[in-house]
């Protein structure tokens, strides 16, 4: 079985995050860079059913040249080899153009399995498994909280708002997992050394067959037309409780429409 792991790295979610004033996109180069927690617990499913079916994981990532950090976080777990879609002209590309390029990468690997986290933590779309699943004419299975290989067959159950939903598809097919589904494993120091010569492919627009006018900003299918920082937190009101403290939250709250 050959599994594809798509993985993003994202700004580490306790920075503070900032938009670029030149051009309205995220500012990646100022904050500290991981991988996408989400991701780790597709990283560690695509890892299980490789383990329990024998095959192996191919990591997928589109970013920057630092993107290659978490591309190694990711065989250090125990993927076998990374792919790296990198380009210039990739910057500040939409959902449609990166699930877009994505696919072009999947496509030449030719798995049996696309597995990705539910959403990212920057973005919070969850939409580019359904897109990618689009684009390649394969099955999608989403938001799975568990997942069942049986020759080429894959089954999910599907995390609902009641329960979940049993869903089956033949392979090849795209999945995501929800962070209920396993609990990732932490890469150990034969990992990271053995991690450091795993081959990683690099890939750029011309390998995908896409051009530059299909991609990145420009191509953007939303943008950010104004932004502005936060404004100060006001200073809270303080209740004196001098036998009428209630009566004072009362109207407090009814003035903010609360009550």
């Amino acid at each position: 079985m050959k599994i594809v792991v798509c993985v993003k790295q994202v700004p580490d979610t306790w920075a503070e995050k900032k938009l670029d004033p030149t051009d309205s996109t995220l500012d990646r180069a100022s904050v500290d860079a991981v991988v996408n927690e989400l991701d780790e617990y597709a990283i560690e499913e695509a890892l299980q059913l490789a383990e329990a079916n024998g095959g192996d994981v191919t990591v997928l990532s589109m970013g920057p040249d630092r993107t290659t950090e978490s591309i190694r976080k990711a065989l250090s777990m125990g993927a076998a080899r990374g792919v790296h879609v990198v380009d210039d002209a990739l910057h500040g590309s939409c959902a449609v153009a990166t699930s877009k390029a994505l696919a072009k990468a999947i496509d030449k690997e030719q798995p049996d399995l696309v597995i990705f986290g539910s959403e990212s933590t920057d973005a919070r779309m969850s939409v580019v498994p359904a897109m990618v699943a689009e684009i390649l004419g394969y099955p999608q299975l989403t938001f799975a909280n568990d997942v069942a290989v049986t020759g080429g067959s894959v089954k999910i159950q599907r995390q609902t708002e009641s329960g979940y939903d049993e869903v089956e598809a033949a392979t090849p097919a795209v999945i995501s997992v929800v962070e209920k589904i396993n609990e990732p494993r932490y890469p150990n120091f034969k990992g990271i050394m053995a991690a450091k010569k795993k081959p990683v492919d690099t890939l750029t627009l011309a390998d995908l067959g896409l051009s530059a006018d299909e991609v990145g900003t420009a191509a953007a299918s939303s943008v950010v037309v104004e932004f502005a920082d936060a404004p100060p937190r006001a200073a809270g009101q303080v209740v004196t409780d001098a036998g009428d403290g209630g009566v004072k939250i009362a109207d407090y709250l009814s003035t903010q429409k609360f009550i």
